[in-house]
């Protein structure tokens, strides 16, 4: 094996041992160390109980009722600064489907590992001295490994009666190893899907950020599906089986998301990105119109952002992923064509999308267009759009960015806080964006002095009329125009 046990997991096994205590290695370390990978987490289980060990390793912290006591290294590795013992332990029944309803302390490691999830998890090594370990197998762990098989320890509809976020662990880890899935235990998540109901969301967003960052994050999404899970998870995902798309798109609008996401994992995107690539056309089913080659979906962007808004606040992701997700999706269809729009236009288009959020718009589009079977990510369109960006990126894009404020509206043309001093600020920065020389104080000052000059609809339509000239870049564009241009 090509990975070594870290010092501080040895130098803890010794000081157990001292005390004539057993002290293995538990859980998916082995599991990873067995593969020859790196382990994100070094876990440990003893016989002694969580005083004994408090005794051995004053420093350490016991908080819980699962029999983990937190001890301290002074090790300069994240992962191994605090390393957690846990009492070998059997756990009682599982009433509401997530908890125990009591722990007891076993006397043997084999009685723990009865406990455990999967026999690739259900494997101990008993770190004996440095370099020599000894593996504890009771469930063929080892066998699975090889054959590269997720199955449970015993009864699957037992384990999963026990804690139901095992059904979405076992895609996971299928995911992550690029395992497949043993046939009694898929029938079994199969039967047990709707138990998912009573799982906290916070724990079953956890576990489906981390299938869908995985390298094979379309295989574990199609595995959701094919073990009817995904309609418990993203049901709305689900709404494109089978709903046909239009002369510009080969599959469905489900493959088509499944394909877009299948791009930005292969590029190693980020989780933001990849989210946004599942999810950027499910809107469509909700918005088509018509069937076959010349269907509709208008509008499709806004909708599919306000269902992902809905979603992704549903399964509690933080406020932060939410935004930008919803972002993406919103905007992920524009129009842009060489020598049809204009500096201008590019200007009023990152006024909408914001510069920062530039590349990753960028690589949903790229996601987009593999997902539909184009064979280029990044066709000339794409490239002269970047650098029509970098060229525009520096002017005016905001109204922070103008050379008078909403004190200064306020102060020239002698009014109170309102509407209309965005009206007028509304107002000025299209003119910016249209030419970035006007973002002169002088100029703008005068033009305030002229705008509020107008009837107060005059103003509000003048202003409307700047918002509308924004929607240049954006989808809800006739279709025809759709057809001919879209990147």
């Amino acid at each position: 094996m090509n990975v070594k046990i870290p010092s501080e997991i040895t130098a803890i096994a010794k000081k157990l041992r001292d005390k004539k205590y057993q002290a293995f290695l538990v859980g998916g370390c082995v599991r990873d160390f067995l593969l020859n990978k790196k382990p994100k987490d070094w876990d440990v289980a003893t016989n002694a109980k969580p005083e004994e060990i408090q005794k051995i390793f004053p420093d350490s912290v016991y908080e819980n009722r699962f029999g983990t006591v937190a001890i301290k290294t002074d090790s300069e590795d994240q992962t191994l600064k605090i390393i957690e013992a846990t009492s070998f332990r059997l756990e009682g029944k599982y009433t509401d489907k997530r908890h125990p309803d009591e722990i007891k302390f076993a006397k043997t490691i084999e009685e723990d590992l009865a406990r455990r999830d999967f026999t690739v998890n259900a494997m101990a090594a008993e770190i004996q001295f440095e370099e020599n370990i000894k593996i504890v197998d009771p469930f063929d762990g080892q066998k699975d490994l090889k054959n590269k098989i997720i199955r449970t320890v015993g009864e699957p509809s037992k384990r999963f009666n026990e804690d139901a976020l095992r059904l979405m662990r076992a895609v996971r880890f299928s995911a992550e190893l690029n395992f497949e899935i043993e046939e009694k235990t898929a029938a079994a998540i199969k039967e047990e899907a709707h138990l998912l109901a009573v799982i906290a969301k916070e724990r079953i967003c956890d576990e489906l950020e981390k299938i869908i960052i995985t390298e094979r994050a379309a295989e574990g999404v199609q595995k959701l599906k094919k073990l009817n899970l995904l309609p418990h998870i993203i049901p709305e995902l689900g709404e494109g089986i089978g709903v046909g798309q239009n002369k510009h798109h080969i599959y469905d609008v489900y493959d088509h998301n499944i394909r877009a996401l299948d791009y930005a994992a292969k590029n190693n995107y980020s989780l933001i990105i990849r989210l946004a690539a599942l999810l950027h056309d499910v809107g469509k089913p909700r918005t088509k119109r018509g069937e076959g080659p010349d269907s509709t979906f208008y509008n499709h962007e806004i909708v599919g952002a306000k269902i992902v808004k809905q979603m992704l606040d549903r399964l509690h992701f933080s406020k932060e992923i939410i935004e930008k997700v919803v972002h993406l999706v919103r905007y992920h269809l524009f129009y842009y064509n060489v020598g049809e729009v204009t500096e201008a236009g590019v200007r009023r288009f990152l006024h909408r999308v914001k510069p920062e959020n530039i590349d990753d718009l960028i690589k949903v589009r790229e996601a987009d267009r593999i997902g539909s079977g184009v064979p280029k990510a990044v066709p000339y369109k794409l490239r002269h759009l970047l650098f029509m960006v970098e060229k525009v990126k520096q002017d005016p894009l905001s109204p922070k960015m103008l050379a008078v404020d909403g004190k200064d509206v306020m102060e020239i043309a002698k009014i109170e806080p309102g509407p209309k001093v965005g009206q007028i600020l509304s107002i000025l920065l299209d003119e910016v964006l249209e030419d970035p020389l006007k973002n002169e104080k002088k100029y703008l000052k005068n033009r305030i002095q002229e705008l509020i000059k107008l009837k107060d609809k005059e103003l509000e339509k003048t202003s409307e009329g700047a918002k509308e000239k924004k929607e240049e870049f954006e989808g809800g564009l006739e279709e025809e125009m759709k057809k001919k241009y879209y990147v």
